[in-house]
């Protein structure tokens, strides 16, 4: 997909960040009741992936940050639309790292995007909190967030073949 025109660019970018839309609030409909706060699945970061891979870091990011700021305006609020655009920050850039390296598969890259979006957003709760006793919590993060992250790359890489 790295050849399109820039008007197909445009539009294949729109349809993922409704697409990441709706997985996001398709989730948020069917929470996760886990003894520990905050965790999800992170089915929008499928779509995130989908497009990293196939269309390149320019429009995952602009798919990644598009979904965010339209989901948080419509479903939450502005504090939402920082934690989520803080671990979005961390996730793409540890997956394009991992990606560059090319030692990983896509449920690699996926689990370290999920782990290190849990860290962008512990580091934002720590900054806000004034209280860095809370990154004692990144450990159950990484745990969840290597689920999930092993979850969501086992279905990417199953899109990805199917594309």
């Amino acid at each position: 997909m790295n050849n399109m025109s820039k008007n197909k660019m445009t539009a294949m970018c729109g349809v993922f960040i409704a697409l990441a839309m709706v997985l996001s609030y398709l989730e948020n409909l069917v929470p996760i009741n886990v003894a520990v706060p905050g965790v999800k699945l992170g089915l929008a970061n499928l779509v995130t992936i989908v497009a990293l891979v196939k269309m390149g870091i320019k429009p995952a990011v602009l798919i990644s940050v598009g979904r965010i700021i339209l989901s948080g305006i419509l479903f939450g609020n502005v504090t939402v639309i920082i934690y989520s655009l803080a671990g979005a920050f961390l996730s793409i850039l540890a997956m394009c790292i991992v990606r560059k390296i090319k030692a990983f598969s896509v449920t690699g890259v996926s689990i370290c995007g999920a782990v290190f979006h849990n860290l962008g957003q512990i580091i934002v709760a720590a900054l806000i909190m004034e209280n860095a006793n809370i990154m004692y919590y990144m450990i159950i993060l990484a745990l969840t967030g290597t689920i999930a992250g092993t979850l969501i790359g086992i279905l990417a890489s199953v899109i990805l073949k199917n594309l």
